[in-house]
């Protein structure tokens, strides 16, 4: 048997089922991200990705990578347990001459929402904003230590 008989011909690949269901895939997926709007996709690249939570004891401490931005640019909340970070990043050029060959810093505006799992002192919150970096600080409320308890069953 010969290299050349291995080789799959172009009329083998049209005949062959699990191709032509490969490319109706391969289509549709081309089709359905070229209708994606561009919009969304500058608005999602604008979002923190770079998010750290930690918890321990006492509080939970929450750490957003957010370069380019100043504290003026952003607005931290917690209500009812959901932590909310919101910000705008603005890309100011001057467009007097020359050719844009690549734009990849992207502008707009973002909200992260994050639910925080126990209950917290939302009174003693606190935020820091240090190059680039926003530290987010949330104490945990103090809860009674419940003392464990051996339960005696009674037989009737």
């Amino acid at each position: 048997m010969s290299l050349r008989s291995l080789i799959a011909r172009n009329t083998d690949l049209v005949s062959d089922p699990f191709f032509s269901i490969g490319r109706a895939l391969q289509r549709q997926l081309d089709e359905g991200w070229s209708g994606f709007p561009r919009e969304a996709m500058t608005e999602a690249a604008a979002m923190p990705v770079d998010l750290d939570v930690k918890e321990d004891d006492k509080e939970f401490t929450v750490t957003a990578d957010l370069p380019g931005l100043t504290e003026k640019n952003i607005d931290v909340s917690f209500d009812d347990g959901l932590l909310t970070i919101r910000g705008e990043k603005k890309v100011e050029r001057e467009e007097k001459e020359g050719t844009w060959h690549i734009v990849e810093r992207s502008a707009g505006s973002f909200a992260r929402k994050l639910s925080i799992s126990a209950p917290v002192d939302a009174d003693k919150t606190s935020a820091k904003f240090e190059k680039g970096v926003l530290t987010i600080t949330l104490p945990k409320l103090a809860q009674e230590k419940s003392s464990a308890k051996k339960i005696e069953i009674k037989s009737s």
